[in-house]
């Protein structure tokens, strides 16, 4: 049991990866690439369930993934959604013709519940028009107050309103349009020596671009009257984040760690944190905390995160925080549900691990078997393909899980090997 499957009823997993919340809906190579990792979603899945995808689920990887959940293949039903241009998936449903079919995949569960990755105003309108709810909250389901809020903190600037109001520590920056993002970069740089200037509404790094003192900072490929916000860029060791949930009841952190960062986009993940002061990671779970009892007073109920820097000096700063399920959640959640109830939790991390050519999903699973990594429920380490496989078939997103993270760099280095590359590749 995990926390997605607390309450009676089939569980309507809606991987909406294409939503408003985390780009614009113009952005649509992104939300393509975004929406590959979508079958990962197939981790939070039992019988009578009903997976909704953007994309489809290789026949291997189903096999796979329902192996290891020890539940069987079939009992579990599978919706494809296409996208369609500038709507969110919630609403492409319909233009595919899919509503009706899926309102009597409903209809046939009675009690069923929805969980989206994302909760925008599309996804509220389908559960309404479904006649379900949504997962964690109460009768009636979220309001517009709650949407608003929801999606004011998965901008830049919406978070940074709130940070400042709740105590947290931030970056110099200064929100403006996109017409106004050279004159403003130009005064940030003689304060500073670098600066991020980032769109307000953007995710896991996309957008972002880095400017030192000296440079000619480029004008934004945007609108003039678009958003930005425009920061001190912090010299920093370490790129960190804490997972938090909220309900009616409590606001808890479930686990926190160490970001792995490439050009500025997220690359994978590293828990629990380790190598800081306990000082340090104590005030990001008193931020994050913070942050949980605003969601919640605003009537959120569900999963967030909280993104921060530590500067060399180690002081923390706080940078953005994601109020849907992140790319993080449903590996825990993973973890949680193999790993079985009781034990203690493991390190753990997620990544893309490069094959040195490539390969079929069973023969990338046949070299984890052969190397001793292949996870299976119970296990105390390994590794698990936990995103179907890569359409070039070499770089294979990956969680690994270790007694600690000594065993756990052990890990991550054989799997390496056994996808044909030797430690320095």
């Amino acid at each position: 049991m995990i926390a997605e499957h607390e309450g009676a009823g089939a569980l309507v997993i809606l991987a909406n990866f294409v939503s408003p919340l985390a780009v614009d809906l113009s952005e649509a190579s992104v939300l393509r690439q975004w929406s590959e990792q979508a079958p990962r979603k197939i981790w939070l899945t039992r019988p009578r369930d009903v997976l909704v995808v953007p994309v489809p689920l290789g026949d291997a990887f189903r096999r796979y993934a329902f192996e290891r959940l020890r539940i069987p293949d079939g009992s579990v039903t599978v919706v494809t959604v296409p996208d369609a241009p500038h709507m969110a998936m919630a609403q492409a449903l319909a233009v595919h013709g899919l509503l009706e079919p899926l309102r009597a995949l409903v209809h046939a569960r009675p009690g069923a519940r929805l969980l989206p990755t994302a909760l925008d105003e599309a996804t509220v309108a389908l559960a309404a028009d479904l006649g379900t709810p949504l997962v964690a909250f109460e009768a009636g389901g979220p309001g517009m107050e709650t949407l608003r809020t929801v999606s004011d903190l998965n901008t830049k600037s919406g978070f940074r309103a709130l940070a400042g109001r709740i105590g947290m520590r931030l970056p110099a920056g200064r929100v403006c349009t996109g017409a106004e993002v050279f004159p403003v970069t130009c005064d940030l740089l003689a304060e500073h020596e670098r600066v991020v200037v980032k769109p307000d509404r953007s995710a896991g790094g996309h957008g972002l671009r880095f400017v030192a003192r000296g440079e000619e900072p480029a004008q934004p490929p945007a609108a003039p009257g678009s958003r930005w916000v425009v920061e001190q860029y912090v010299d920093h060791t370490r790129a960190v984040s804490a997972q938090g949930h909220t309900t009616a009841e409590r606001v808890a952190v479930l686990f926190d760690g160490e970001m792995r960062m490439d050009g500025g986009s997220f690359a994978g993940y590293s828990s629990p944190l380790g190598g800081l002061p306990e000082a340090t990671r104590a005030e990001l779970a008193d931020w994050t905390r913070a942050l949980g009892r605003q969601l919640a007073a605003d009537g959120y109920r569900g999963p967030y995160s909280l993104d921060a820097v530590c500067a060399t000096d180690g002081t923390l700063y706080a940078l953005e925080c994601n109020v849907r399920r992140t790319a993080t959640t449903t590996a825990y959640a993973m973890l949680t549900r193999l790993r079985g109830a009781g034990l203690p939790a493991p390190a753990w991390s997620t990544g893309t691990a490069h094959a040195a050519c490539a390969l079929s999903f069973d023969a990338a699973v046949t070299c984890l078997t052969e190397a001793g990594l292949d996870f299976r429920p119970g296990d105390g380490e390994g590794v698990i393909f936990y995103a179907d496989a890569p359409a070039n078939g070499t770089d294979w997103r990956y969680a690994a899980f270790a007694a600690d993270h000594g065993r756990l760099t052990e890990v991550e280095v054989r799997l390496t090997a056994a996808l044909g590359h030797d430690d320095g590749s």
